[in-house]
């Protein structure tokens, strides 16, 4: 039951963390993440270790094992040739266009992975499905592998789906609640989800492991994903109910979180989920549905995605109302651009929509963030997919474009270094992301700094509400009612 070399095909969020850890706790296992991207592969093996993503512990674990049993490098077919398991863990964004656009998962990279593997490999592979995929895409990888097969190579695929938080990755690879391994039922299958197995019990107690079949694994993963972001929109449905009532989500989330049925995780209202996977994930279920011929349950799911879209026009059409119905030209502060703290990862944040409605509107925007490039947040801003998806979203907020979106964005964006410069000047601030730092600011020297009526919009929850407001801005907070009313959107 001896595995000496494992091989990783994609180096991002998903395989540069999982490697490293199995390197950490498997010593004796020569672990190799390859990549086609060059500047990658050079920014996880760069001298000052300026990793190309950011993730709390990370950088110590690559410090730990890196030339030891772990490696980099561009060189896939000689790592895919070496290796004993093969993981495969690149992007399967969801289609922008063609059969299944803006819900299905494009499977091209995983494909082509598969491919490559079989084109290249000389001796028996046991091939690893890390990326989240659509049920029975392993199936899938299996007839590419099994039709190309050459000199008495075989090929075991199994599903290992991962189930990582950004922000606490690393822990939660070090300490996973449980690791799901899924492969055929056969004699040969067995074995391979045995040996995979192996590896995992290094670090994790055995009765962790869970032992699927190849379809019950890829299902858990899209059910996971798709119940914890059920639980983010359900909380969020109710924020608005607090808004307009005067009851607060916090205390109502706390109340019913001290119900051992339901529990505390995943009830804290904001501007909606983002991430490389909840949404994919649940768009990837509605349109299993509608392939299973399942409406009613593809519009169940749906609705996650609806309530999510919904919670960020809402917030968004808070701002333009409290501004006195009108933000051209006026300067609003995001603080935050992350779709979570802890991470520099910028996947369907919540603030790059928020940023678009604004802009749609004409508003000047100053943002912030630690981790966030600054390149990064331009290419997001002036993509046109999120653009359509703003404009789609509520007709009364958007107007057909008469300039390019990098146009747009180079007129009305900045972006800053530090969090007061970015707020000097400013109408109002937005907290799209709840990083730490946001709750130690000076708020009075802000306060002092900003134009009067001073605005703060806190879309995290993070913020004193009544030391805000002791200063004199007009805080608006996520499901908490203000008895200061902003004026009503006009037809």
């Amino acid at each position: 039951m001896v595995v000496t070399k494992i091989c990783c095909i994609g180096a991002g969020y998903v395989g540069g963390p999982t490697c490293s850890v199995i390197a950490s706790k498997c010593p004796d296992v020569y672990v190799t993440v390859v990549d086609l991207s060059q500047p990658r592969i050079d920014c996880w093996n760069s001298k000052d270790f300026n990793l190309p993503i950011y993730e709390p512990g990370l950088k110590e674990v690559v410090q730990q094992c890196r030339g030891r049993n772990l490696f980099f490098s561009t060189n896939i077919d000689e790592a895919i040739n070496a290796a004993d398991i093969i993981f495969i863990s690149v992007n399967t964004p969801t289609k922008t266009y063609g059969l299944g656009k803006g819900r299905a998962p494009d499977l091209k990279y995983i494909e082509a992975a598969a491919r490559r593997i079989a084109d290249v490999a000389t001796g028996n592979k046991i091939v690893v499905e890390k990326s989240t995929v659509p049920v029975k895409a392993a199936e899938s990888i299996q007839r590419i592998l099994f039709a190309n097969m050459k000199n008495g190579v075989r090929f075991q695929v199994l599903s290992n789906p991962e189930f990582l938080a950004e922000g606490t990755a690393i822990n939660d690879l070090m300490n996973p609640d449980r690791v799901l391994i899924g492969g055929e039922q056969s004699t040969s299958g067995l074995q391979a989800v045995e040996k995979l197995s192996w590896v995992y019990e290094h670090w994790i107690p055995k009765e962790n492991i869970i032992k699927t079949n190849t379809w019950s694994s890829e299902l858990s993963k899209l059910t996971a994903n798709a119940f914890l972001a059920q639980r983010i929109s359900s909380i969020n449905a109710m924020s608005a109910v607090c808004e307009a009532t005067g009851a607060d989500v916090g205390e109502v989330a706390h109340a019913i979180g001290t119900d051992s049925r339901l529990g505390p995780k995943f009830l804290q209202a904001s501007l909606g989920f983002g991430g490389s996977c909840f949404q994919k994930d649940v768009l990837n279920l509605v349109y299993l549905c509608e392939a299973l011929n399942l409406p009613e349950v593809a519009a169940y799911w749906q609705q996650v995605i609806d309530m999510n879209d919904y919670q960020r026009r809402r917030f968004a059409t808070k701002v333009i109302s409290c501004l006195f119905n009108t933000i051209t030209d006026k300067t609003i502060t995001i603080l935050g651009f992350a779709f979570k703290k802890n991470t520099g990862d910028t996947r369907e944040s919540s603030s790059i929509y928020m940023c678009k409605y604004l802009m749609d509107e004409g508003a000047k925007l100053h943002i912030y963030d630690p981790q966030v490039e600054h390149k990064q947040i331009i290419a997001d801003l002036s993509h046109r997919d999120i653009s359509e998806q703003s404009e789609r979203g509520d007709s009364k907020m958007a107007t057909p474009p008469v300039e390019t979106e990098k146009e747009k964005v180079n007129k009305l964006v900045k972006i800053f270094e530090d969090p007061y410069e970015a707020l000097k000047g400013a109408h109002a601030f937005v907290v799209c992301t709840e990083w730490d730092e946001f709750k130690d600011l000076d708020y009075l020297r802000i306060y002092n700094s900003m134009l009067k009526p001073a605005f703060a919009f806190d879309g995290r929850r993070i913020l004193n509400y009544d030391a805000l407001t002791n200063i004199g801005f007009h805080v608006e907070t996520v499901g908490h009612k203000t008895l200061n009313n902003c004026l009503p959107i006009t037809p």
